[in-house]
């Protein structure tokens, strides 16, 4: 029995279809959400056959699920996974963090990425709850555990307004730029490079909670 081939146009080679689909599913998904999106646009968009959907991902809902992850993957970086070192010092942990994540926030994303995101944001699918188990819950409990081993005396819920401080200063660089370059200009907004905000974060973090630590790594 010969083996099941992948389904594609003449137009797109096997190997391709997979991150066709995806990206195709990306765009389509964020122009008209999961409800106004139709297999065949996605497809069409492709260059694959209806029945590639199946064939890659399932059905309709697990590609979906692969959008809003691969949107969420496009603004991470690999810095923020990696593990630390265990003799380093906790101010040094959350400098390490902050540049992780001002990395991944500067790093280029669609406009497709950036608006499937912010739908997500809005509106929260089970997508959602697929990329907050993978991926932000673990870099939100790693961020608290920084915090708890450099404020242990800091109530719960100061703790958890300190995280979400850091993360609100790293984030609107990301989701205001749009609004940001309308008020300021594009080329201002663009002179902010990850250094320069990454930075500024942390001076401004570790002056706002009183840490005095010269040398810190970056």
């Amino acid at each position: 029995m010969p083996p099941v081939l992948p389904p594609t146009t003449a137009a797109t080679p096997p190997a391709d279809a997979r991150r066709r689909l995806l990206e195709a599913a990306t765009e389509i998904f964020a122009d008209f959400g999961y409800e106004g999106a139709s297999v065949r646009q996605i497809t069409r968009h492709a260059g694959v056959n209806v029945a590639g959907i199946s064939y890659y991902y399932g059905d309709k809902e697990q590609l979906y699920i692969e959008a809003v992850k691969h949107a969420h993957v496009c603004g991470t970086s690999e810095a923020m996974r990696r593990e630390f070192p265990p003799d380093m010092h906790p101010a040094d942990k959350l400098s390490h963090f902050i540049r992780g994540m001002v990395a991944g926030m500067h790093a280029p994303a669609s406009v497709a990425s950036m608006k499937l995101m912010m739908r997500e944001m809005a509106d929260p699918s089970k997508a959602a709850h697929v990329v907050v188990e993978e991926f932000i819950r673990p870099m939100a409990f790693r961020l608290r555990d920084i915090l708890r081993e450099l404020l242990p005396d800091l109530a719960e819920p100061k703790l958890l307004m300190t995280g979400f401080s850091v993360i609100g200063q790293i984030l609107y660089y990301r989701q205001n730029k749009p609004i940001s370059e309308l008020i300021f200009g594009k080329d201002h907004i663009d002179r902010l490079s990850a250094d320069m905000v990454a930075d500024h974060v942390v001076a401004f973090t570790f002056r706002a909670l009183g840490i005095r630590r010269k040398g810190v790594a970056s």
